[in-house]
């Protein structure tokens, strides 16, 4: 049985060694069809090395004689085209390039002149050894060594150079999150090292018979491409072109047939049907779209998917954390890169809106600069090119934006938080209210929950001023019980048939004995409503709460639960309504 590529971006080892490979080699044909120099930005962690790997394999020299090997049995190896094997390869990650202050200049350096002295060597019986007459294999300088490189290479007649950067912001946007965008200026800009390599890739690409014939770049965000090149004018993004939406990731299909292949295999319990897991996972790992015109595709998460399976065909359960502690991390890194204001300021009020609201409309910026990052429109980009958000439809002619799965909703909620405490806002004791919402979820002690976080809301002045509408109150609210454990929230907005504000849905998965499930109305009257007003908020929540327990999809999940309605009415920050339906 072919194992699983959990954790493993090389793509000789997993064709050599069996493993299980979602064939992405169709695209190669599409990318040649493309202008040659290339520029691709996914999130982190959906399988963009994996793809690079796959494309050095491809085009390099000395892949030639283990083609059938590596590519036989996938799309490209019966559809090959005349390119193959054809190239000098020149790869580089630059995620292996230090990202603390002190040693980012030594070690771009040094990993950029190893990376070329390497190629050099492995290609030196096509370049010949006068290379070493132009290249220094003692330089120390990345620009010298890639200029006296591109020079050799022009004016000979041995193959051109196909060059790939992986990750090509990885280090940048770390020194960006880490120290701030002075320093981050000084290294992208003027006469930076990293400013000047840059220059030089742009010129491999430019002169008669150009050293570098073909290039592909990878990274999360066009940020640092549009510091160090004054915009992407070497070549064309094709980030979000439709016919490129499912390059990277899996497709429905491709997860359907991963699961069936190990279902045939006999990996997975007899009792458990491909469709079960499919609907397990796309909760918490579908729901990508990078094209506002392939709004039918959706796609999977490839690491996270892989986490899930590899978990499961293990244990014969799902695992007990549905994320995946490498995601957690990374997003956490994301956190940090998108500064949170001291004071709440308009972006950490879009994440709130987002949270409340399900969604926002955005014309996608296709490049800006670190300086420009927390510019409203740019910053909404930014969510959507770290995958934070996702291409839901298009209203208007402008794309809406929303959050694309739980594993997603968790860190939103977790930067909501943050933001909160560190504008010293508002800050709960999550542990409390975590043992609170056990009570809720064994005992169905619900009105502790909503009368202890009226009483913060009360005690605390600062969040007053914040509490303008419901949706405040809404967002508050699912920001905290979303950090805590025993339910999966469901807002109203993710269904839009006009029902109640939330559906506390039971994590049966793992807690299989919590007694009861909720859904939640939120209404909320301004300080002067009369008690009329009062009244026909809790009657049109009455008929909201209604309606939705009637949803096929409640009646599906809420298992043996009890199924409670919950309505909450707010007059400012004052809870006066907490009762049951």
């Amino acid at each position: 049985m072919k194992a699983l590529p959990y954790g493993i971006s090389d793509f000789p080892r997993i064709r050599c060694e069996d493993y299980y490979y979602v064939d992405k080699s169709r695209f190669i044909e599409m990318l040649e069809r493309q202008p040659p120099y290339l520029f691709l930005i996914r999130p982190r962690r959906f399988g963009k090395s994996l793809f690079l790997a796959m494309l050095e394999a491809y085009y390099s020299i000395d892949y030639a004689g283990r083609f059938e090997e590596l590519f036989g049995e996938l799309y490209i190896g019966q559809h090959p085209t005349k390119r193959h094997n054809s190239y000098m390869v020149l790869r580089f990650n630059f995620s292996e390039v230090s990202s603390k202050l002190e040693f980012v200049d030594r070690s771009f350096c040094e990993y950029c002149c190893m990376v070329m002295k390497n190629f050099i060597l492995k290609y030196e019986h096509l370049l010949g050894s006068g290379i070493w007459e132009v290249v220094n294999p003692d330089e120390t300088n990345p620009e010298q060594m890639l200029a006296a490189l591109k020079e050799y290479v022009s004016r000979t007649d041995c193959p051109r150079i196909y060059l790939l950067i992986d990750e090509y912001d990885n280090f940048t946007n770390t020194i960006l999150s880490s120290y701030g965008q002075e320093r981050y200026r000084e290294k992208t800009h003027g006469e930076g090292l990293i400013r000047g390599f840059f220059n030089n890739v742009k010129a491999s690409t430019s002169n008669a018979g150009a050293a570098v014939e073909r290039l592909f770049i990878t990274g999360v965000s066009p940020i640092t491409m549009d510091d160090v090149t004054s915009g992407f004018n070497i070549g064309t993004n094709i980030s979000m072109l439709p016919q490129f939406n499912d390059i990277i990731g899996f497709s429905e299909d491709e997860v359907r047939e991963m699961i069936t292949y190990y279902k045939d295999e006999n990996a997975l319990p007899a009792d458990v049907t491909v469709d079960e897991l499919v609907e397990l996972m796309k909760p918490w790992y579908d729901n990508y779209c990078f094209s506002e015109d392939s709004l039918e595709e959706r796609m999977f998460n490839s690491d996270m998917t892989l986490y899930f399976l590899n978990n499961y065909l293990q244990l014969g359960k799902v695992p007990k954390m549905m994320v995946d502690n490498n995601i957690r991390t990374d997003y956490s890194k994301l956190r940090h890169l998108i500064q949170i204001d001291k004071t709440f300021g308009v972006n950490a009020s879009v994440i709130q809106q987002i949270v409340a609201e399900g969604s926002i409309t955005v014309q996608i910026a296709t490049s800006f600069p670190a300086e420009k990052m927390t510019d409203t429109e740019n910053f909404k980009s930014l969510l959507f090119y770290f995958g934070m958000l996702s291409i839901q439809g298009v209203y208007r002619g402008t794309p809406v934006l929303g959050i694309p799965n739980l594993t997603v909703r968790e860190q939103l909620y977790t930067y909501l938080v943050e933001a909160y405490s560190k504008a010293s806002i508002f800050n709960v004791d999550i542990s409390h209210f975590s043992s609170l919402v056990m009570e809720m979820a064994y005992d169905g002690k619900w009105e502790s929950v909503f009368r202890f976080f009226a009483r913060e809301l009360e005690r605390q002045s600062a969040i007053r001023e914040f509490i303008d509408g419901e949706a405040h109150v809404k967002g508050f609210l699912l920001a905290y019980l979303g950090l805590t454990q025993g339910y999966v929230l469901f807002p109203e907005h993710e269904s839009s048939k006009g029902y109640a504000d939330f559906y506390m849905m039971p994590d049966l998965l793992h807690q299989p004995d919590i007694a009861y499930s909720y859904i939640v109305e939120v209404k909320y009257a301004k300080r002067d409503a009369s008690e009329e007003d009062i009244a026909s908020l809790k009657k049109e929540a009455a008929e909201q709460l209604v309606r939705y327990a009637a949803d096929e999809k409640v009646l599906r999940t809420k298992g043996g639960t009890k199924l409670e309605l919950i309505t909450l009415v707010f007059k400012g920050w004052e809870l006066i309504i907490a009762e049951k339906l």
